[in-house]
């Protein structure tokens, strides 16, 4: 029997997603991947995995699939529960599948995004040297739906065998630490404004977070100017004229025509990743 799983459930959103597809701004294609990349990176750990084989990432859980043939699999990200054929199994440590049997993921708690690794990776074809599914371009496999099936690579390794990983936490409230500019000058005191308290709102996607707040001010000078397209990055903190910023995440555009106020550092995006709508977020410049 062929290696591979088969789609039950879905919940809200399940993509498939590895490391990404950096490298190719120039041709208008984000980087993509997973948005919590230490999860997935753990997960295909616990499974034998290089770290960046592709997953499925599940939005709020509820993905159900079942296995054609044995394997391990491994649910990381936020704490959540996981059963197979029912019985509780865990998240955060390897599981094995045999054949017929099927894995269910709950909805977590707290957090956004879990991911799954089975041995092996799916193995879908790749699109410009990724697995991952781009909601903005729409480049990789579509989103997951039932009765989909998933090739699965051979098994590369052995599992990690950790008995527990504890899971982080996916608090109400984040500290963020930003990098200010490049176009910072734009605004007055830009630290000062971006200090106030932020609410993710439910707008928010994969292509980034949308905040809400006390509108961001231009200086004078800047009122009403305009701004050529430029290039932008992960974690870049835009500035729409409605002055509410938006956090771009892996699946961003490559440019931009209004003005970055910001970058968020590299090691919080993670926890951006998890954000729920209401979570409050305060950023602080880093020092």
């Amino acid at each position: 029997m062929s290696r591979a799983l088969e789609v039950v459930a879905t919940g809200p959103l399940a993509l498939v997603q590895d490391l990404g597809r950096p490298g190719h701004a120039h041709l208008g294609v984000p980087p993509s991947g997973a948005l919590d990349v230490p999860a997935l990176r753990l997960a295909n750990r616990l499974v034998g995995n290089p770290e960046g084989a592709a997953g499925i990432e599940a939005l709020l859980g509820g993905l159900t699939v079942t296995a054609r043939a044995s394997c391990t699999v491994a649910v990381t990200g936020p704490p959540v529960a996981v059963a197979v054929d029912g019985r509780p199994a865990g998240s955060h440590v390897p599981v094995h599948l045999a054949a017929g049997q099927t894995l269910t993921i709950g909805r977590p708690d707290t957090g956004l995004r879990c991911y799954l690794a089975v041995s092996g990776g799916i193995d879908v074809e790749p699109e410009l040297g990724s697995r991952s599914r781009d909601v903005l371009s729409e480049i990789g496999p579509p989103p997951l739906e039932p009765g989909d099936v998933m090739p699965l690579g051979a098994p590369a390794g052995i599992p990690d065998g950790a008995d527990t990983v504890t899971a982080p936490p996916n608090p109400p409230a984040l500290v963020v630490p930003v990098v200010l500019g490049p176009r910072d000058d734009w605004f007055g005191d830009a630290a000062h404004q971006l200090s106030v308290p932020w609410t993710v709102t439910s707008e928010s996607n994969r292509v980034g977070l949308r905040l809400d707040g006390p509108a961001l001010r231009r200086t004078g000078a800047r009122e009403g100017e305009e701004l050529p397209s430029e290039g932008v990055i992960t974690g870049a903190i835009q500035v729409p004229p409605n002055g509410l910023p938006v956090v771009f995440l892996a699946d961003h555009p490559t440019t931009g025509g209004y003005p970055v106020i910001a970058v968020v550092v590299p090691r919080a995006l993670p926890a951006l990743a998890q954000a729920r709508p209401g979570t409050t977020i305060r950023f602080r410049p880093y020092a």
